[in-house]
């Protein structure tokens, strides 16, 4: 349930702030996903329907493609309306990591978080922003107040950090992103 006390989230700013962090056409060797621009990798923009080259990908472009994947289409949206700065995480999250990564860590928290399904019962971690989660979140947010957004957010980002080392850890020529990852993408407002 949306609440009325919520300050809304600018999906655009945050569009944009991705934006600017990723910066134009980047192809570095040890990076899987290959070229991007703006942050959209070559498959991406392919299967959105883009086909010129990718030092060309014009920014409009990569922000309606944002909005729609990475907004919209895992429902980041209407967890804005009840906790935008889990919101601005997952999109940052699913943006970096894939958006069902970033579903499946807020659904992997609220479990944790539930103190023993007691609160609200436990979830399926089934990487989807459904029903179920939302009202998940909508208890948590009912059962811990005003401060449990921000303890629900600390342990988001702490799932993210163990996975970026884990990433690191099991492939080193992942080494050359980890420091970015862990000064850009965690305790970021």
């Amino acid at each position: 349930m949306p609440r009325s006390d919520c300050p809304s989230v600018d999906a655009d700013a945050l569009i944009d702030a991705v934006i600017d962090r990723e910066g134009r056409y980047v192809n570095h060797p040890a990076d899987r996903g290959g070229p991007t621009c703006w942050g959209i990798t070559e498959a991406v923009a392919r299967a959105q329907g883009y086909d010129g080259a990718m030092r060309d990908l014009p920014r409009t472009e990569a922000a309606t493609i944002y909005r729609r994947l990475y907004w919209l289409r895992p429902g980041f949206d209407k967890v804005a309306l009840r906790a935008p700065a889990i919101a601005a995480e997952l999109f940052d999250t699913g943006v970096n990591m894939g958006t069902g990564t970033a579903a499946g860590f807020l659904q992997r928290a609220l479990n944790a978080l539930n103190r023993a399904a007691r609160d609200y019962p436990d979830i399926a971690v089934d990487r989807d922003i459904g029903a179920r989660t939302l009202s998940a979140l909508d208890a948590f947010l009912r059962a811990r107040g005003v401060g449990g957004e921000t303890v629900l957010l600390r342990a988001m980002e702490a799932l993210q950090g163990e996975r970026y080392i884990a990433l690191a850890e099991r492939r080193p020529s992942q080494e050359a992103f980890l420091y970015g990852w862990l000064a850009n993408r965690i305790g970021q407002p």
